[in-house]
């Protein structure tokens, strides 16, 4: 449907728009299943390449059992951990994650898709992460990002307080990273087949 007055001058139309952004963000997860799949099903490893990108992949899926350890999900600011020099170290631990994957899979194809996967759905959770800290977080989460870590990148010292905090397992485990290591498993390990089976 479109809103729109007799005179154009007195108000514009408004044409209601599919939220992009929020959908990709939404659905990463289930997305990143289907490009999955797709790169299993397109990859042709071998032992070299296998070897190669699933050790890339293993540092990135490192990263984000360090980030979920400190991570306390819509109750803080966390600045502990990887976030003293990321804002979004688990999306940097993905996006290893997947450039390792694309190595082992030894397809430039297999290349393409990943990288578009990455660079819709991730800047597109971060645009959303970040409305969110605003919003709930206000002036401390501003002060978090001026503090070093707009846009990623480490700047001046913080005036932000820091809290001390320890890497916690089980903070880990109820981030739900368990499932992005049986993720990790199950890409490694079909690849690994296809690679044997093709010698």
């Amino acid at each position: 449907m479109t809103f729109c007055t007799r005179s154009a001058a007195a108000s514009p139309c408004y044409l209601p728009m599919l939220d992009l952004s929020a959908w990709l963000a939404k659905r990463r997860v289930v997305l990143g299943f289907v490009c999955g799949a797709a790169a299993l099903w397109l990859a042709r490893p071998t032992w070299t390449t296998w070897m190669t990108g699933c050790g890339i992949a293993a540092t990135g899926e490192a990263l984000r059992i360090w980030a979920a350890g400190h991570l306390e999900k819509n109750r803080e600011v966390t600045s502990t951990g990887p976030y003293r020099f990321t804002a979004h170290p688990l999306y940097v631990g993905s996006s290893i994650i997947g450039v390792g994957f694309a190595i082992a899979a030894a397809r430039m194809i297999v290349t393409l898709l990943v990288g578009l996967y990455l660079a819709t759905t991730l800047t597109a959770a971060v645009r959303r992460e970040r409305a969110f800290l605003r919003a709930k977080f206000g002036d401390q989460y501003v002060a978090y990002q001026t503090g070093g870590h707009a846009d990623g990148v480490v700047r001046a010292a913080s005036a932000f307080r820091r809290v001390d905090k320890k890497f916690s397992l089980e903070r880990a485990r109820r981030n739900r990273e368990h499932r992005a290591v049986a993720g990790f498993c199950v890409v490694a390990i079909g690849l690994a087949l296809d690679a044997a089976l093709r010698g």
